[in-house]
């Protein structure tokens, strides 16, 4: 087994999310050019690639708000990859619809596949029923619901009632069973590209946001763990409160957990989570950190953030728990935002490193903690996060006397941004360096992931296979080796 711990070296990673790269479909997939992106990361001595969730999005197609909590997007299936496997045939695949291709490739399946596969297949059903089950269940029924929430769903299937649920699958069997390979799929290819990263030296960094989306399997079948009334309508959301940035502070939308219900469970919701994750990721970031300590209330009718409270969250126990079932925790806590001494104590009592965003570091005087002097080994430093615009368009934005202020940190001989900041975050204290892959290739604001607030143009930016050259790769792997970033 491949194991990692965050802080036991000097390492610089890239920020990358699957959808990002190149392909023929509309997104990146986890086929041939996630692989070629593994040996770019090699090559460049970059042996981190992080990357955002991947669960199934809605269609905004935000990896912050998925389906499910455990299943894989299935977009992100290589079709290339099932030609080769001998599922689907090639000529089909590029005149089909995608959809069509995936009901094609379980055709091929269940007509040539490998016993071995075959077994593999009905030993993944059996080992992730726990989920798979009400999740193919929720997609099936939701797609003969024309995909509206499933709070708007026929009372009965809304509040799962067991002889219409019976029914329901009998009648949609193929649908169910549709999901279930989609999601087999997903994860045979997922654990071959991570045997392949392994292979190579490169380490898988995911991301666990805290909250799960109203309208997700999750959510329609564990009901009592969420803050949501008999029909399945919001009680309270999560949010953050007014600050600096802005006055009526975030009404995020997504449900509270009841953790006294949670608790009475012995955790095991939140186990099978990290079970799931665990098993995909090296490292994983833990979105809303500070909501494990204390998180902000919002009354559902509220239109703002402003009239919400802090309730306390379940803190150190849930974390005991884990670490009881899991041992030591490969966790990154997002620490950014309204920090208080008890968060920074919960985050120090498991050793969670916390994380340093150098776009963040001069605005106030000496004291900004994401000021490269004031970093720490225990932490993550990062040029921006897929949050933050890109650093050359973040600099250009600035006015002249923001721009000084950036300035007056940095050495006279440093080069012209964004390599400025790049090559600040890899000289950093902090123990893990992670650059934007935009970043690297020197793109402007155009190139930016998400801009928070909005919902249009977000999580659509692709590089091209061009851009991640061999000549790029030997730059990077100068800065990288350089700053002691590279393992020996």
């Amino acid at each position: 087994m491949f194991v990692y711990s965050p802080l036991t070296q000097r390492r610089a990673g890239v920020l990358l999310h699957p959808t990002s790269l190149p392909g023929k479909r509309d997104q990146g997939d986890l086929g041939e050019n996630a692989r070629r992106f593994v040996d770019f990361l090699q090559a460049a001595g970059m042996t981190v690639w992080q990357m955002l969730p991947l669960g199934p999005t809605h269609a905004d197609r935000s990896p912050y708000q998925c389906l499910s909590v455990h299943a894989g997007n299935r977009a992100l299936v290589s079709l290339d990859d099932l030609i080769a496997d001998g599922w689907l045939d090639v000529t089909a695949a590029s005149e089909q619809p995608f959809d069509e291709s995936l009901r094609q490739a379980r055709s091929g399946f269940e007509a040539s596949a490998a016993t071995a596969d075959k077994t593999a297949y009905r030993e993944f059903r059996r080992t992730h029923a726990c989920w798979l089950d009400d999740y193919s269940l929720y997609q099936a029924i939701r797609s003969t619901q024309g995909a509206v929430p499933w709070y708007q769903w026929p009372t009965a299937l809304r509040d799962r009632d067991p002889v219409a649920l019976v029914s329901f699958s009998a009648t949609q069997a193929g649908l169910i069973e549709q999901t279930c390979f989609e999601q087999y799929l997903f994860f045979r290819q997922w654990f071959a590209l991570r045997d392949y990263a392994h292979q190579r030296g490169i380490v898988l960094f995911g991301d666990m946001p805290i909250y799960v989306a109203h309208d997700s399997a999750d959510v329609w079948a564990n009901r009592e763990l969420f803050t949501i009334d008999s029909s399945g309508e919001l009680e309270v959301v999560a949010g953050v409160p007014p600050d600096y940035f802005s006055e009526t502070g975030q009404r995020w939308g997504n449900p509270l957990y009841r953790w006294d219900r949670v608790n009475a469970q012995d955790y095991s919701w939140w186990l099978d989570r990290f079970r799931t994750q665990l098993a995909m990721f090296d490292i994983l970031r833990l979105d809303h950190f500070r909501g494990f300590e204390k998180y902000w209330e919002i009354p559902a009718a509220a239109e703002t953030a402003v009239d919400g409270h802090w309730v306390a969250g379940p803190g150190a126990a849930l974390f005991e728990r884990l670490q009881q079932e899991f041992g030591d925790l490969p966790l990154v806590a997002e620490d950014l935002g309204i920090i208080t001494p008890e968060v920074d104590a919960l985050r120090l009592a498991f050793g969670f490193p916390g994380m340093k965003i150098l776009q963040f570091a001069f605005d106030g005087g000496d004291d900004n903690p994401y000021l490269p002097q004031n970093h720490e080994p225990l932490s993550v430093v990062y040029t921006g996060t897929h949050d933050n615009d890109t650093t050359l368009g973040w600099y250009e934005h600035l006015d002249d006397a923001g721009r000084q202020k950036v300035n007056k940190h940095m050495p006279a001989d440093m080069p012209e941004m964004p390599w400025a900041l790049i090559k600040t975050a890899l000289e950093s204290t902090s123990r893990l360096a992670i650059i934007p892959l935009q970043d690297l290739l020197e793109l402007d604001s155009g190139a930016r992931m998400n801009t928070p607030g909005t919902s249009s143009d977000n999580w659509n930016w692709r590089f091209t296979r061009e851009q991640v050259s061999p000549d790029l790769a030997r730059e990077v792997r100068t800065l990288a080796g350089q700053a002691g970033r590279i393992p020996e």
